[in-house]
């Protein structure tokens, strides 16, 4: 067993002994390991270069270094600490400067490029040869054959975008973590849920305060801005959740224009007229003005709907109040589009809450792959294996022949110390090894759900139980993985394809047939009643207009930043930019909103991320909803349809064009019909 726990390549991950003071000391040998193994292939003779001794062997270069970087920065995600962040951001240069040298090493590719010419590479076939194609577009598009000049200059490039993605990032956690809001008269709670109103009394008693305590985190700030009330609180919170990387300490504006600089510069220094196409090359889209056409088709198709939902809103809160007709302010919009839903269908998504206890969902979704994948899924007793919370659980996930496919920890609820939002992550690729035995995988769920209260347990809303589903769909595509080439296995496919398998899992929250399978009520045990069921399907696509405008806005602010970068390199404020060209996809306010640009985890905290590819939720939504029609006509837990999807999409990472794996499964190519349908943006008749 090595004596620093970060390179311990066990199965057991020894969580408490992964102390911030090891990880230096662990990722320079990590790092000196796989530089050591890429000089050796570097030096192999031309004449005796093989698939063995060239991209099999880089293939395992890094295996250590990934490993251990994985445990360092999901740490970062789930305990942050001073200690930590000051140890992660010690070594993030080196890390990212060794990572992307790599496909800039000329003597290393000379090999590589020698062995891809030859005739035994000619002769390759299989997940072989999709592993050197894959390897040489990749190193092609890193910038592999630029000169020496411009290949030292994208390096310089690469290792400050991830320093300057990952102080963005910080401030968006810090600024969100900075902010509180104590109320100390209970009148001004009206409206609030009791669930809202008790984690509130929680969280101050927590920080020693009386009264009762609102953060920014979505558990605290969701319901605050829906059921409230009280106008000036909920204005509050929203001035406070809109200056989230906008001001201070904490503020973002000069981080996006250099990560945008940045970004723009290696497209140029890699030929390609801008960052979007850099990275969309080899995926779907293929190129930025293929996304963006895609998001402007989708937007025109919404429009119509999307206007009369917004004059909607707005009528209603005039015959209401009998105030004149105007836009509402931005802090109105959650609680007036709630009153709306509840006036129109009498339903408020809250009488669901009782009959999603978390136990019974997570029951019920291990249930539901078990019926459709034929997966087996068993929770170790608590304290058997090691975890880096106590809230955290862990369990083993078997197939119908009882093998081991892998096994992966949960952490559901937030932390002052965990970033936001919710994700699946690998910690340890297994899959196929050379000889033909299958090696299980490791990965994790993380997400900030309602916690559990006094005297009832974590009870969730609906959505809650749509992101369950969803990281899940993202952690069997992991854990069902059967490729032999680990970097080809598992999540590890074109970015808009990544949430076919995560999508798709939603549809079954929404099927009585399935829900009946783990919605009951935490007392009584007794399913959502047929009236409350039926006016939750009414219910659904109660504003799916602007549900969809609000995602193509984010896809259509991303893809314009980065096809478009000077457009905002030297403005004093992206901000009036940015709003500018997504206004159409916006809600009327008054005030009119800030756009979510300082705040954009998903395409400024990375050096890539959902850079360029943000569009892919809505890309990825057509092929799940086109995906499922097979479920819903040839059974909702129908194993045949089941595992043909495991065959020809969770198991197949990318050891093929993700289009080839689509269309083995429904036999012809996607139809945007079923989005538009399910969306209720076209008539299902």
């Amino acid at each position: 067993m090595p004596a620093n726990p970060f390179l311990d390549p066990a199965f057991q991950i020894r969580w408490s002994q992964l102390d911030p003071a090891a990880i230096a000391p662990a990722i320079e040998e990590a790092l000196e390991g796989a530089d050591a193994v890429i000089n050796a292939i570097a030096r192999q003779p031309l004449d005796s270069l093989t698939y063995e001794n060239s991209f099999l062997a880089l293939e395992r270069a890094t295996e250590e270094l990934n490993v251990a970087w994985g445990k360092v920065t999901h740490l970062q995600s789930v305990a942050d600490s001073p200690a930590l962040r000051e140890a992660h951001n010690a070594m993030l240069p080196k890390v990212t400067a060794f990572l992307t040298g790599i496909p800039l090493n000329a003597v290393l590719w000379a090999r590589l490029k020698a062995f891809a010419d030859s005739p035994a590479a000619r002769a390759l076939t299989g997940i072989r040869r999709r592993h050197l194609t894959e390897t040489v577009s990749e190193f092609v598009q890193a910038g592999a054959d630029l000169p020496a000049g411009s290949r030292a200059r994208l390096e310089v490039l690469q290792s400050e975008l991830a320093e300057v993605a990952q102080k963005y990032s910080e401030n968006v956690l810090d600024a969100t973590n900075a902010w509180q809001l104590i109320v100390t008269d209970e009148s001004r709670l009206a409206g609030l849920p009791p669930h809202a109103i008790a984690a509130a009394r929680r969280s101050a008693e927590a920080k020693g305060v009386g009264g009762w305590r609102f953060t920014l985190h979505m558990p605290s700030q969701e319901p605050f801005m829906t059921f409230l009330r009280d106008d000036g609180l909920r204005r509050e919170m929203w001035t406070a959740s809109a200056a989230v990387g906008a001001s201070g300490a904490h503020d973002n504006t000069e981080l996006i224009r250099r990560i945008l600089a940045l970004r723009a510069e290696k497209a140029t220094l890699l030929g390609r007229p801008h960052f979007a196409d850099l990275v969309l090359e080899r995926r779907m889209a293929k190129t930025g003005a293929n996304a963006l056409a895609f998001i402007t088709d989708l937007q025109g198709r919404a429009a119509a709907a999307f206007a009369r939902e917004c004059q909607e809103l707005e009528a209603y809160k005039t015959r209401e109040t009998g105030s004149k007709p105007a836009p509402l302010a931005p802090w109105e919009v959650s609680r007036w589009a709630e009153k709306l839903r509840q006036a129109q269908f009498d339903f408020d998504g809250e009488v669901l809450r009782p009959y999603f206890p978390m136990d019974r969902v997570i029951a019920g979704l291990f249930d539901l792959v078990g019926r459709v994948f034929g997966l087996s899924v068993v929770e170790r007793p608590m304290g058997e294996v090691e975890t880096w919370h106590p809230e955290v659980r862990y369990y083993d996930l078997f197939d119908a022949r009882r093998r081991h496919l892998g096994s992966f920890f949960t952490d559901w609820h937030p932390r002052e110390s965990k970033r936001g939002g919710a994700w699946m992550n690998s910690l340890i690729t297994g899959g196929p090894d050379a000889t033909g035995v299958r090696v299980p995988h490791l990965g994790l769920m993380c997400g900030n759900m309602t916690p559990a209260s006094v005297g009832q347990p974590a009870l969730l809303i609906h959505r809650e139980v749509e992101t369950i589903f969803h990281e899940f769909g993202h952690l069997i595509h992991h854990l069902l993985g059967e490729v032999e080439i680990k970097s080809l296995n598992g999540t590890n496919v074109a970015w808009d394809f990544v949430e076919l398998p995560s999508q798709i899992m939603e549809n079954w929250c929404w099927e009585r047939e399935s829900l009946d399978l783990f919605a009951r009520h935490h007392e009584t045990g007794q399913p959502i009643p047929e009236d409350i069921f039926r006016k939750m399907i009414a219910a659904k696509n109660f504003r799916s207009a602007c549900a969809t405008m609000r995602q193509l806005a984010f896809g259509k602010m991303d893809l314009t930043l980065h096809t478009r970068p000077g457009d905002f390199a030297t403005a004093a404020d992206v901000e009036p930019l940015v709003r500018a060209v997504i206004a159409d996809c916006l809600v009327p306010t008054s005030p009119e909103a800030p756009t979510v640009v300082k705040r954009f985890n998903h395409i400024f905290s990375e050096p890539v991320g959902y850079a360029a590819g943000y569009y892919s939720y809505k890309w990825a939504e057509v092929l799940d909803a086109d995906a499922f029609t097979r479920f819903r006509r040839e059974g909702l837990f129908n194993p045949v349809v089941g595992a043909q999807f495991v065959a020809s999409i969770l198991s197949r990472g990318n050891s093929a064009d993700p289009a080839e794996l689509f269309r083995e499964f429904m036999g012809r190519d996607p139809d945007l019909t079923a989005l538009l349908q399910r969306s209720g943006l076209v008539s299902s008749a």
